[in-house]
């Protein structure tokens, strides 16, 4: 028998899996629903909870396990020591100083600019970052970081077009998927404050055939090496975002998981079955698995956010027109949605995923446009120029 059991879950995947109300960020439970249901592979997904060391419980159960120990999930953890990693594997990033006392933050910002990057050193859900010119927007939101009793990272600018690769990893294995770009600022035209991620687009025509390569010999491989090198193996998803700049690529985050919104564009193309390459990559035999197969064209995600999203968003509401989609429209995908007395209602900042795919990104993006038009959501809103600047042709590695 084949089933799918998820914890806790949403609307959307309720009409695939079984959903029970277990906390995913407990061991424990998570590892009492595993032993319940017989499973064969526990894949766990937010970073949550793989920094507080779930992967660790359910494979000290005898459990096969997709996701990063809690040791080498401090590579998303922890920016300081993703950054201590990457200095010792020899990989490009941005100068960084970390500040845990508001009476260093000014002296601290004078060492950069202008461009500012302030980010949490913790985990902050894409949220925690600020980029700006503006020294007083910059010292705003290190001051109110410090506040809260989070140390800062400040870093230097990268220059040049985000690439964002996941790619599975198993100890010293390395395989990449497709790359991605996302979109982080609210608003068309990359303006607004940072969000999770708004949309993202694959392939990325503008990116040289050899980048992928060049980007797995040397980014990913050096840090999975030297996790390994720390005892801190690395086992399932490791992404990178990059800076594609003149001088090549350079890091700007790694996560420890699939993350949105390029999984889904990402996974749209994938033709190999998903649930072997997991399996494979938790088993310790990715090295053995056959290389992932892709279908021909692209793929298109685009957001549907609530109202207020990035900051407190508005929950809650009815959403009109979400329903099942004929075979020539664009996927909808669920995130933050819950179903309140049978109907479907907001309940998170980012609530739908549309993902269009086409023979190229100008088709992907016109079918998923076309199916997010038709949804209803109060207040709600979505960036109308996800991949267009790949499909105008704006974006190439000439112009970093």
């Amino acid at each position: 028998m084949t089933a799918v059991v998820v914890a806790p879950g949403n609307a959307g995947i309720a009409q695939h899996a079984e959903l029970r109300p277990v906390d995913p960020s407990s061991g424990e439970a998570v590892v009492a629903l595993a032993r319940e249901v017989g499973a064969d592979l526990v894949v766990i997904g937010p970073e949550v909870p793989l920094v507080l060391g779930v992967a660790d419980a359910v494979r000290a159960a005898g459990i096969a396990c997709f996701g990063p120990s809690a040791a080498a999930a401090r590579i998303e953890g922890s920016k300081a020591f993703a950054k201590d990693v990457m200095a010792a594997a020899g990989v490009r990033t941005a100068h960084s100083e970390i500040v845990d006392n508001p009476a260093d933050l000014d002296a601290a910002l004078d060492r950069f600019g202008p461009t500012w990057v302030v980010k949490d050193d913790g985990l902050a859900a894409g949220k925690g970052v600020v980029v700006t010119p503006d020294r007083s927007a910059a010292r705003d939101h290190g001051a109110e970081l410090l506040e809260q009793g989070h140390p800062v990272l400040l870093e230097s600018f990268l220059d040049g077009p985000e690439v964002s690769l996941f790619c599975l990893v198993d100890g010293e294995t390395v395989v990449p998927l497709l790359p991605a770009q996302d979109h982080k600022r609210v608003g068309d035209g990359d303006s607004g404050p940072n969000t999770g991620g708004m949309g993202a687009y694959t392939p990325l025509p503008w990116l040289p055939a050899d980048a992928v390569e060049e980007i797995v010999r040397d980014v990913v491989a050096p840090v999975a090496a030297e996790l390994v090198r720390r005892d801190a193996a690395f086992s399932g998803l490791l992404y990178a975002g990059l800076a594609m700049g003149a001088a090549g690529p350079a890091v700007v985050e790694f996560n420890c998981r699939f993350g949105d919104p390029e999984t889904q564009a990402v996974l749209a193309l994938l033709e190999s079955p998903l649930g072997e390459l997991l399996h494979a990559t938790a088993t310790g035999r990715l090295a053995e698995a056959p290389a992932p197969r892709w279908a021909e064209g692209a793929a298109v995600t685009v957001v549907l956010a609530a109202e207020n999203y990035p900051a407190r968003p508005r929950l809650g509401d009815v959403i009109g027109g979400a329903g099942e989609t004929g075979p020539d429209e664009a996927t909808v995908l669920h995130a933050g949605t819950a179903l309140r007395d049978g109907a479907l209602v907001s309940a998170g900042g980012r609530v739908l995923n549309v993902v269009g795919t086409g023979a190229d990104l100008a088709a992907a993006r016109e079918q998923a446009y076309a199916r997010i038009g038709s949804i209803k959501l109060p207040g709600s809103h979505y960036r109308t120029d996800i991949g267009l600047g790949a499909v105008e042709n704006r974006i190439s590695l000439s112009s970093s």
